[in-house]
C-alpha cells in the first residue's frame, strides 16, 4: 500500500508562498484517511511519499521544518476522526528530499475526513459507498478496541434518543452531500458511526453515554457529583450538593451553565485610585475544559462518578481511570490517548472539544492570566486522575494592574511584543504561522490578537484569507 505524489509543480509554482496549495492539502488528508481505513484489510501500513514522481524519480524538492510541522499536524488537527496513527520522517538524498508519512491501519473504522469516508484499493482513492462503510463498521465491531464501541446487549434501539441523533448529530458528523444521498436504514447509519452493533442488533455503550434515555441503568457510575465543602477537606460541612445524570447530550449544557453561574464568581480589585479590575475565583474556560476532559477520558465501567468538589481555597476534579494507552507519567501532557474514542469523536463533532492535546497548556495559560496558581495534576493514581485548581491569593491579586498589561494600552506582554514583531516583519502572516513561531496554541494566539485589537494597537484590513494586519500604535 503506497502512493507517490509529484511535488515539483507545487513547489515551483508556489515558491513564494509559505503554505501548500489547498488542493494539495486535501490530497494528503484524503490519502491518510484512506490508508487508516485499510479497505482491503491487509493490516499493512500505508506510505505517502511527498517529493517523488509516480515513476519513482525524486523531484528535487526541499523539505523544511514548516512542511514537516504542517504534515505532522494533520494527525491532531481534528479534520480526520478518529485520530489516525501516523509518523513522518524526512529522507535526504542527492536528488532531493523525500517526506515519508507512515500511516497505521485503524482498528476504529470508518475513519472520516471532514465527515467523508475515504478508502484506497490499489491505485483508486475515492469516497466509500454505503456497502463499503458497512464492511468497515463490521470490521470495527469485531475488533472492539475500546469499551464505548462495545455492544450493550441488554439495550435496544428504543433506549437511545434516535430523534435527536437524526436531527442534531448526523448533520454534524457526516458531510451534508453524503448524508443527503444516504439511503441506508437508521441502524446501518448508526452502525457506520459506531453507535449501533448490527450483529447483536443493539446500541453501543457510546450511543448510551451520549444519547441514552437512562445510561445509569447500564453504567452505574455514569454521573457527575458536585459537592461544596466548608473548609479545605472532605471533613467539612457540606454546603451544597448536586448530581448531574443522564446522557451527555443533555448533561453537558447543564454543566456549562452551572460552572458559569454556580461556581465562578468575581470581585473587584483596585488597580489605581479611580480604577478597579474584576478578578475571578476560577476562570470559566479552565473549569469547563477540565470537566470536558474528565467526562471524555473517564472509565465508564467504573462505579465511581466523575467528581467536582469545591472547597474554600480550591477545586478538585477527579474521574475514574488513570492515564490510558500511550499516555504515561513520563510523557504527560505531551502524549495523549483515548479511552473512549467514539465519545471523544462525538464531543468534537458537537463542539465541546476543539483541538486535541492542547487542553493542559491552554488551562495553564488562562490561570496565569487570572493571577491564579498553576493547575496541579496528579497523574500517579492507578485507577483515577485528578487535578486541583486553586483560587488566586490576596498577595497575587495585589499586583493585578501591574502584571496585566491589558489594562494599559502602552504596555504589552512579552508574547504580545513577539506577535507585534512578527507582524512588523510580515503583515500577511497567518495565525497558523504565528502558532508555529511562538510555540503556543492557536486559541492563545487568537486571544492575544483580540486583546491587541481591543487596545487599538492592531487592526485587520481585508478578508480572512486576503487581508493583512495593520499596526496602529507602534
Amino acid at each position: 500500500m503506497q502512493t507517490k505524489y509529484d511535488e515539483r509543480r507545487i513547489t515551483e509554482n508556489h515558491s513564494n508562498r509559505r503554505r501548500l496549495p489547498d488542493r494539495a492539502n486535501h490530497v494528503y488528508w484524503e490519502a491518510i484517511c484512506a490508508f487508516a481505513n485499510d479497505m482491503p484489510g491487509s493490516g499493512k501500513k500505508g506510505y505517502l511519499l511527498i517529493g517523488v514522481y509516480d515513476d519513482g524519480k525524486i523531484s528535487g524538492m526541499k523539505v523544511d521544518d514548516a512542511l514537516m510541522k504542517r504534515i505532522s499536524g494533520i494527525r491532531s488537527d481534528g479534520n480526520i476522526l478518529p485520530l489516525p496513527v501516523m509518523t513522518t520522517e524526512k529522507v535526504q538524498t542527492d536528488e532531493g528530499d523525500v517526506l515519508v508519512v507512515e500511516v497505521t491501519p485503524s482498528f476504529d473504522t470508518p475513519v472520516r475526513y471532514r465527515g467523508r469516508t475515504f478508502i484506497r484499493i490499489g491505485p483508486r482513492r475515492d469516497i466509500a459507498s454505503a456497502e463499503e462503510e458497512r464492511i468497515l463498521a463490521e470490521r470495527c465491531a469485531a475488533s472492539l478496541p475500546t469499551f464505548d464501541t462495545r455492544p450493550c446487549r441488554e439495550a435496544t434501539i428504543d433506549d437511545i434518543d434516535t430523534g435527536t441523533i437524526v436531527k442534531e448529530y448526523l448533520p454534524k458528523a457526516i458531510d451534508a452531500e453524503a448524508l443527503a444521498t444516504d439511503s441506508r436504514s437508521l441502524k446501518e447509519q448508526l452502525a457506520s458511526l459506531r453507535l449501533f452493533n448490527m450483529q447483536w442488533d443493539c446500541p453501543t455503550y457510546a450511543a448510551l453515554i451520549m444519547f441514552g434515555h437512562n445510561p445509569r441503568y447500564f453504567m452505574q457510575g455514569d454521573y457527575i457529583q458536585f459537592v461544596r465543602f466548608r473548609g479545605n477537606d472532605n471533613g467539612g460541612e457540606i454546603l451544597n450538593e448536586r448530581r448531574f445524570e443522564g446522557c451527555l447530550y443533555k448533561v453537558l449544557p447543564q454543566l456549562e451553565n452551572f460552572i458559569r453561574d454556580g461556581i465562578v464568581t468575581k470581585r473587584p480589585v483596585p488597580i489605581s485610585i479611580l480604577r478597579e479590575k474584576d478578578v475571578r475565583n476560577y476562570p470559566y474556560k479552565v473549569l469547563r475544559e477540565l470537566m470536558m476532559n474528565a467526562v471524555m477520558h473517564r472509565d465508564y465501567q467504573a462505579n465511581m462518578p466523575t467528581r467536582l468538589y469545591q472547597y474554600d481555597s480550591h477545586i478538585e476534579i477527579m474521574n475514574p481511570g488513570g492515564l490510558y494507552g500511550q499516555a504515561r507519567p513520563e510523557n504527560f501532557p505531551h502524549v495523549n490517548d483515548y479511552r473512549n474514542s467514539v465519545v471523544a469523536e462525538m464531543m468534537k463533532n458537537l463542539n465541546y472539544v476543539n483541538m486535541f492535546n492542547h487542553g493542559v497548556s491552554e488551562v495553564q495559560d488562562l490561570l496565569k492570566e487570572n493571577q491564579s496558581p498553576a493547575a496541579e495534576f496528579n497523574i500517579n493514581l492507578v485507577t483515577a486522575f485528578s487535578v486541583i485548581v486553586r483560587e488566586p491569593k490576596d498577595d497575587d491579586t495585589a499586583n493585578v494592574g501591574k502584571d496585566d498589561p491589558k489594562d494599559d494600552p502602552k504596555e504589552l506582554s512579552e508574547r504580545q511584543e513577539l506577535i507585534i514583531g512578527l507582524i512588523k516583519d510580515n503583515d500577511l502572516i497567518t495565525i497558523q504561522q504565528m502558532t508555529q513561531k511562538t510555540k503556543v496554541s492557536e486559541k492563545t494566539i487568537k486571544r492575544e490578537l483580540a486583546t491587541l485589537q481591543e487596545k487599538g494597537i492592531l487592526t485587520r484590513e481585508g478578508g480572512r484569507k486576503e487581508g493583512k494586519w495593520v499596526i496602529i500604535v507602534k
